[in-house]
């Protein structure tokens, strides 16, 4: 018994020394496994309420610096893909009507996806966590249910990350993030999107959330997202992430 106390005290005093850093480096592993495959269906609900849904397949590799999405519902855009290399440095986007795959503007990462309140960069950027931001732990917070770290994430300088700042609220229990503010780029004060990730299951024993909701505050719009199948540690080639394989 006396035992089993001390290595309760001690796991207690570890967790209580956790710095910012240590926490993003636990979230990063997480939400980066080594290959994925997802589909999910995506509802934008415009500023008037109006409903657009999208159903796509995506596959990511080497830890998300490589990302693929591919277009399923609904009819006038099956068949488009995106390519997102770099963690979203570089995108591609094919468009089965033209036979066309057409490289995006750097600035494009910034850019909404299918109108979506997910931008390019929220979908594919990889190791942005650790490579562009600095990380500071803030007062534990209970967030949506759960026992959570809160963590503050500050672009580092010379980095062009789209967001200031960051604020995430990370579940004690498996350093899942179950909410995260996005900040304005060029305004750390000021709001733009809130994300909050609910029904979160363990799949090949990875913590997942089913559904996930982006806020975006200043356009009084919201997108969610339901995850309908994913798999991880996945067989992929580099050859699968390749302007060719758009047109496949």
């Amino acid at each position: 018994m006396i035992g089993i106390i001390v290595v309760f005290l001690l796991a207690s005093a570890s967790a209580d020394d956790l710095t910012g850093e240590e926490i993003i480096k636990e979230v990063n592993a997480l939400l980066n496994p080594s290959t994925t495959y997802g589909k999910a269906k995506m509802t934008i609900v415009t500023t008037s309420g109006q409903e657009r849904t999208f159903v796509y397949e995506s596959w990511s590799m080497n830890r998300g610096e490589k990302t693929l999405i591919r277009y399923l519902e609904p009819r006038r855009v099956m068949g488009q893909a995106i390519l997102m290399l770099n963690n979203a440095d570089d995108i591609w986007a094919f468009f089965p009507r033209t036979q066309r795959v057409r490289k995006l503007a750097t600035h494009a990462k910034k850019q909404k996806m299918q109108g979506s309140d997910f931008s390019y960069e929220d979908m594919g950027s990889g190791d942005a966590f650790i490579d562009d931001y600095n990380s500071k732990r803030l007062k534990d917070e209970k967030k949506e249910g759960f026992d959570c770290y809160t963590v503050e994430l500050i672009r580092k300088k010379g980095t062009e990350a789209t967001y200031s700042r960051l604020a995430m609220w990370v579940i004690k229990e498996n350093y899942y993030p179950v909410a995260i503010d996005y900040y304005d780029e060029n305004d750390p004060e000021f709001l733009l999107k809130r994300l909050v990730q609910s029904d979160i299951r363990i799949i090949d024993d990875i913590p997942t959330a089913m559904n996930v909701v982006m806020r975006n505050e200043m356009d009084n719009t919201e997108t969610k997202m339901i995850l309908v199948e994913v798999k991880y540690d996945i067989e992929l080639e580099d050859s699968f992430f390749t302007e060719r394989s758009l047109k496949k």
